[in-house]
Order: structure tokens, then C-alpha cells, then sequence
């Protein structure tokens, strides 16, 4: 044999040795990682990465091998970015994670590309890209087309993670039930605790907003059972998110103790892992319970000191959600110049993220909250801002809140504006309801007089009423319906019955389309 052959495959075996070693360390890591124990993970790799923001050493790996460590480190730049709260740390983790991607896919390991889209997909949502993610996992899902894997399973959870931070919850219930067949019979703790967990925040979610006791006590099932599976993997961070949950759950049950117990468990867990970012969703929890307790200082210290932590990374969805709390607690206290400052914080940060969701709340809140401290014009802006942007939301309460917040601007729309900038209520008094301020506008109102009949002053004041909301909605019967708190189609009868001569104010009706296909 030639001293160049002999060479040449004494450096193939060491290449080999030094690729197989590498793809053992990331198989190890991979399995920390998906432990919640970050740091562990990140210190099995360390041979070939070390930090957040440095390029792993993969010079002399095959392109398998390059491919696992790029993953692995982009994968834990994610991680460790959210928990540290490490600014650009998601963009990091981004552009390894795709780069490993194009390898696994010149090399023909099909699998290994959806998992790296997944872990793309999760990246994306952090920072409230929620277009972004939908269309990775999507993408992912086609990738797999009928091959039995777990990669599924993470697709379909992630898919349903995304639809609930949207506030898409009918979409997420659809795809939990669609799935829990295939993660009934995964042998996967890990996966399957994560499945429970999130299921149990959706059932949460839409049993409180449509009064659905069933759904509650069915959350309560779903959060058990995420804790049995997560204590069967031994993975105390991830148990940590249930009990958070279950903290926000029972607040909402007005069971502040129970509620507090739980927070006080959750925030020890993360603190016990250095994990600045889920402890500040913890607190900010706890803010949301001392809001909703009527204790607004403490709300407001809690509060302020989640956005502090959550401004240094760069999850601006949980940013905005945050600024929205604080800026809620600062109005309840009466110091509404920082309210707004906040809120309108929080709208930018979330349009700045892409989460329409985030900053429609946001914007709500802002009506709701400053009513009666801006001018009417403004407050009509935010409503409306609001109201573009929840759109698509599938939250019967935030619907409920947009047509409450509707009907209070359009009954106080002609009462004095606020002096600018005044932090004193120059409107009315704090706790006056929409009804009372209604009957001043009946008892004021120029048009109505006192020789009229009942039935000449209801129908007058009703298409009062009527023209304000098609002059806030543009003409729009759908948004004008909602602000009224009626029907598109009772809207349309009274218009086209006893209130003609408000047509004109609508705008025409859009013929609808007639389907191309033809039945016979």
C-alpha cells in the first residue's frame, strides 16, 4: 500500500472517530435539553460550542455530524437565550438552526429537516412571528407526509402552541383533540406532559370565556396529568409551567390562595434553574392575580419588575403581555400619564413583533382602562386599532370586551373631553355605569322632546344610537352590530324595518359570490 493511501485513511478513521464522538455528545444533549436542563446540554457539547453568539467548531466533522452540532447549538441558543433573557439570541439560534437544516436535507435525512424546522417554527413564536411559525410547521407537516414519527407529535403540539398564543383557541382545541390519539400511545413522558400541559390552558381558557364549567374540571384533569408525566421524565422545569398555569387558573377562580401557592412553587422551580424569563411570566402572573385581588400596588411592583426582565431579551410577545399588566395596574392606581405610556409601549412592541393579537389587547386595554382620562377621538383610534386586530380572534371574552368597550365609548361620546395631560377624572365619577350615562344622554339629548310619546323618544334615541355606531365603524353594519351588542342581522331588520332613513349611513351590502361549480 502507498504511504499516501495509508495516510489518507488514517485521517478518514480520525475524521470518522471525531463525527461519531461528536453525533454521541449531541444525542446526550439532546436528551438534557429536552430535560429542561440547558446548561447541562450545553456543557456536553462544549467541545464544539461553547456560548450564545460563538460559531461551533466543526472543521474535521463529516456533514452528519456538522449538521447535530449546528442543531444542537442552535436549539440551546434558543433555550438559554429565553431563559437568560438574551437580546438578538433568537436570531442566533435561527441561523444555525437553518443552516443545519440545509445540510440534513443535501444529505438526504428527511426526518432530521423537519426537526430542525420545529425547532426553527419554536424560534419564530418566541418572538411573536406567529405567521412565520405557522408557515414552518406547516411546511414541516408536508415534509413528513405519511412517515410515522415522533416529529408529528412535536408539529401538532407546536401547531396548537401557536394557535392559543393568537388567541385562536377553537383552532388549538381542534387540533389538541385531532391529536391526542397519537400522543395516547407515545411512550414519550416528556412529549406527553407537554401535550396535557397545553391542552389544559386551552380547555382553561374557553371554559372561562363561554361559562363552560365542563371545560374547567377538564383542565384540572389535563394539568394532573401533566404533572404525573413530567415527574416520570424528571423534568422539574417544565413542571414549573404547570404550576404556573394552575396559578392563573385558580385566580381566575377567585381562589387567591390555592392561586399564590401554586406562583410560589412555579417562581422557586425557575429560580432554582437561573431562569430569568420564566420567572418573570411567573410574576406577571402574580401581578394578574393582585389585580384581580384589588390590590393594585403590589400589582404594579410585581408588574414593573417583569417588563424590567423581559426587556433584555428580545420575546417581545411576552414583553407586550407584560407592559399591558403593568400599564393595567398603573391605571387602577390612578397614575394614568404611565398607564399610557406603558399600553402604547406594548402596542409597539407587538406590532414590532408581528403579534397582532398582543397589541389589539393591548389597544383595549387602553380603551378600556383610559375612557374616561382621553379624548374621545383618541379613544375611538385605539378602539378601532383593537378591533382590526382581534379580528380573527377566536376569545368569546375579548370579543364580549371589544362590544362592551363599544357601547361605553358610543354612550359617552358627548360628554366633555379631559383637559390634556390631566390625570383628574373631569368626565364623570369613577364607578358610573354605561346604563347611567346612557340615561344622561336620553335626559339631554336636544332631540327628544318632552311632548313626544315613549314610543316617538325610544325609536328616536335608538337611531341616536344607531348612527353613532355606523359614523365609528365607517359605515361597516358588521363592526357597528358589535358595538351595539346585537346581531349583524337584527341590525339589518331594525335598518330595514322602523330606522330607513339610516341606510344611507351603511355602506352597500357586498353581493356574495357564487360558487364556480354547478349542481345538477
Amino acid at each position: 500500500m502507498k504511504i499516501e493511501s495509508i495516510v489518507s485513511q488514517q485521517q478518514n478513521n480520525k475524521t470518522s472517530s471525531l463525527s461519531e464522538q461528536a453525533q454521541l455528545l449531541c444525542a446526550r444533549a439532546k436528551e438534557l435539553e429536552e430535560a429542561g436542563e440547558f446548561e447541562d446540554a450545553r456543557a456536553t457539547i462544549s467541545a464544539f460550542w461553547q456560548r450564545i453568539g460563538d460559531r461551533p467548531q466543526v472543521d474535521g466533522l463529516g456533514e452528519v455530524a456538522r449538521a447535530e452540532v449546528l442543531l444542537r447549538a442552535g436549539a440551546l441558543s434558543g433555550w438559554i437565550g429565553s431563559a437568560r433573557q438574551i437580546a438578538g439570541a433568537q436570531e442566533v439560534a435561527k441561523d444555525l438552526i437553518s443552516e443545519a437544516a440545509r445540510l440534513f436535507e443535501a444529505c438526504g435525512l428527511h426526518e432530521r429537516v423537519v426537526e430542525a424546522r420545529v425547532d426553527l417554527a419554536i424560534c419564530y413564536w418566541r418572538k411573536g412571528a406567529f405567521d412565520e411559525a405557522r408557515i414552518t410547521l406547516d411546511d414541516a407537516l408536508l415534509r413528513l407526509s405519511d412517515l410515522d414519527s415522533e416529529q408529528r407529535l412535536r408539529v401538532f403540539l407546536n401547531k396548537a402552541i401557536v394557535e392559543k398564543v393568537s388567541k385562536r383557541y377553537r383552532e388549538a382545541l381542534r387540533l389538541h383533540r385531532e391529536s391526542a390519539p397519537l400522543f395516547e400511545v407515545s411512550s414519550n413522558h416528556a412529549l406527553k406532559g407537554k401535550f396535557h400541559n397545553e391542552y389544559a390552558q386551552v380547555l382553561k381558557n374557553l371554559g372561562f370565556s363561554e361559562h363552560r364549567d365542563e371545560y374547567i374540571d377538564r383542565a384540572l384533569i389535563e394539568f394532573s396529568a401533566a404533572s404525573f408525566h413530567f415527574e416520570q421524565a424528571d423534568h422539574k422545569r417544565f413542571q414549573g409551567r404547570v404550576e404556573n398555569n394552575e396559578g392563573v387558573l385558580f385566580t381566575r377562580l377567585g381562589r387567591f390562595t390555592e392561586a399564590h401557592d401554586h406562583l410560589d412553587r412555579a417562581r422557586s422551580i425557575f429560580a432554582s434553574f437561573k431562569d430569568k424569563g420564566s420567572v418573570a411570566e411567573v410574576d406577571d402572573s402574580r401581578a394578574r392575580a393582585f389585580i384581580a385581588q384589588g390590590l393594585f400596588s403590589k400589582a404594579e411592583e410585581v408588574a414593573r419588575s417583569a417588563v424590567r426582565a423581559l426587556e433584555e431579551g428580545d420575546e417581545l410577545s411576552l414583553l407586550a403581555a407584560a407592559l399591558t399588566t403593568h400599564g393595567t395596574a398603573l391605571a387602577r392606581l390612578g397614575n394614568f400619564t404611565k398607564a399610557r405610556a406603558s399600553l402604547e409601549k406594548a402596542i409597539r412592541t407587538a406590532h414590532n413583533a408581528g403579534d397582532h393579537g398582543s397589541g389589539g389587547v393591548a389597544a383595549l386595554s387602553m380603551a378600556e382602562e383610559l375612557a374616561k382620562h382621553l379624548p374621545f377621538n383618541e379613544l375611538l383610534a385605539y378602539y378601532r386599532m383593537a378591533e382590526s386586530e382581534l379580528i380573527n380572534s377566536q376569545h368569546p371574552e375579548i370579543q364580549n370586551r371589544l362590544g362592551k368597550c363599544g357601547r361605553l365609548l358610543l354612550a359617552t361620546e358627548s360628554l366633555p373631553a379631559p383637559a390634556s395631560g390631566s390625570d383628574v377624572d373631569a368626565r364623570s365619577d369613577g364607578n358610573l355605569s354605561s346604563n347611567s350615562q346612557l340615561s344622561h344622554e336620553v335626559a339631554s339629548s336636544p332631540d327628544l322632546s318632552i311632548s313626544a310619546s315613549l314610543e316617538e323618544q325610544v325609536l328616536r334615541y335608538e337611531g341616536e344610537l344607531i348612527r353613532r355606531a355606523l359614523q365609528a365603524s365607517d359605515g361597516s353594519i358588521t363592526r357597528a352590530a358589535r358595538l351595539l351588542g346585537v346581531t349583524h342581522q337584527g341590525l339589518a331588520f331594525i335598518l330595514n324595518g322602523r330606522q330607513k332613513n339610516l341606510l344611507s349611513a351603511r355602506k352597500p351590502a357586498k353581493p356574495r359570490r357564487r360558487s364556480i361549480i354547478r349542481y345538477h
